[in-house]
């Protein structure tokens, strides 16, 4: 699971594979080296970009605003930069060993 977690000087890199369209918005375990999400939003115009940040602010309990999508814009797989949080604290609350 080293992958998933990545310290930086900004803040910890969490990459993850997302899966647009979803019935319902969920975090859906880990998948390679990536966290994978379901959400339920379409992938058209950022909507299911702003579902990732939405559904991620919802499970770390931190403000959207502290989390940024710094990769994979138009891409399944995406890297976020959150601030706020450590490691230890990060891993705890996705539920990662």
């Amino acid at each position: 699971m080293a992958g998933i977690l990545e310290a930086s000087e900004n803040g910890i890199l969490l990459h993850v594979k997302v899966v647009p369209g979803a019935s319902r918005s969920s975090v859906a375990g880990v998948l390679g080296d990536r966290l994978k999400l379901r959400v339920a939003a379409p992938p058209e115009d950022g909507k299911a970009n702003a579902a990732v940040v939405d559904l991620l602010s919802a499970v770390l309990g931190v403000p959207a605003r502290d989390i940024e999508l710094i990769a994979g814009h138009s891409r399944p797989q995406k890297t976020l930069r959150i601030t706020g949080l450590n490691v230890a604290m990060l891993r705890d609350r996705l539920g990662l060993l």
